[in-house]
């Protein structure tokens, strides 16, 4: 094996294969600054491709100032919401040439504010935070050092930064007015142990549609948590009849609950969710959910990160009609 084969190729060795110079290779994988000939480009990534060539993204930042990379912080990686909110905004920076550097905050707000601090000293181009409730406006560091931001899902209070999220009130009102066309007046509300960020918004949308005297549960967020209170409440008997859960992780914890109790659902307990993760369709039985637009909240999150666009308007989450209503199909 010649020392050649051990070595990463080189600009200069993909110039001497394609006969080219370096500068003209640089434009090809660049994308310019100056035009290229088709034949000549041809030739240059013919000869990339034999020799395995791959960019220098290091030289590249230092000669352009930027790195390609974007920060992405998230709320809990182990839930399913925010995993598939995740993907959809790492497809988004991929199709703009950015790489997704990802970090899991994991509830904590301590953790949150590492690694906004950990990515803008890895001089990152931009940081999309998706912040779960509560904690503080992380995405001010960045605006100090000139590094563009946005939150996607829940912005903190006094936050400046843009943010993108789902039109919760309209998401609420639909779950409502569905489970009204199953005889189920004012459906009872499961919310979180505090009400801030969009869990704060959905209560507030469910108290509006059903007025002040409707059932509020509460319980954290965890799925054994939701599944510990509705065997309590159908042992004590009281159980509403339809309930509307502020997020997927309480409503597959609400089934599994119903199941243990020997209630059926939809027979005994109709339930209808607000996150609409994937997940929520292969639970047993199928979850009813308002699905929040996640690939559009993705792509208007890197516009307005990539691009400085205006802030969009809410997108529009969407009811999709399964089983644990009541309903006898999918739509």
């Amino acid at each position: 094996m010649t020392k050649r084969a051990n070595k990463a190729a080189t600009l200069t060795d993909v110039a001497r294969r394609s006969g080219t110079s370096t500068a003209v290779v640089s434009y090809v994988m660049n994308d310019g600054p100056r035009p290229v000939a088709p034949a000549t480009r041809e030739r240059v990534l013919a000869a990339a491709a034999e020799l395995n060539y791959r960019p220098n993204r290091i030289a590249r930042a230092l000669r352009s100032r930027t790195t390609g990379v974007v920060g992405l912080v998230l709320a809990d990686a182990s839930n399913p919401y925010f995993g598939a909110l995740a993907r959809h905004i790492e497809q988004a920076l991929g199709k703009r040439d950015k790489l997704t550097l990802t970090g899991n905050a994991g509830y904590s707000a301590d953790r949150q504010k590492h690694f906004v601090e950990r990515f803008l000293a890895a001089q990152v181009d931009g940081l999309v935070v998706v912040s779960a409730d509560g904690g503080t406006d992380v995405a001010a560091e960045a605006a100090t050092l000139g590094v563009p931001a946005v939150y996607v899902h829940n912005r903190p209070g006094g936050g400046r930064a843009p943010v993108v999220a789902a039109d919760n009130d309209t998401a609420v009102q639909e779950a409502v007015a569905h489970l009204r066309t199953h005889g189920h007046t004012r459906p009872a509300f499961l919310a979180g142990l505090h009400d801030t960020g969009p869990v704060a918004r959905r209560l507030a949308a469910w108290q509006r549609a059903t007025g002040t005297d409707g059932t509020l549960l509460r319980s954290n967020y965890a799925r054994a948590a939701a599944a510990g209170l509705t065997r309590r409440l159908a042992a004590e008997g009281t159980l509403p009849s339809a309930l509307i859960t502020a997020t997927d992780e309480q409503a597959i914890g609400v089934l599994a609950g119903a199941s243990a109790a020997g209630l059926a659902v939809p027979g005994d307990l109709a339930v209808v969710s607000l996150d609409g993760s994937p997940d929520s369709a292969y639970t047993s039985p199928a979850l009813t959910v308002t699905e929040q637009p996640l690939h559009t909240m993705a792509e208007q999150a890197v516009a307005l990160l990539l691009d400085s666009t205006p802030p969009p308007p809410a997108p529009r989450a969407s009811l999709a009609v399964r089983r644990s209503c009541g309903c006898t199909g999918e739509s």
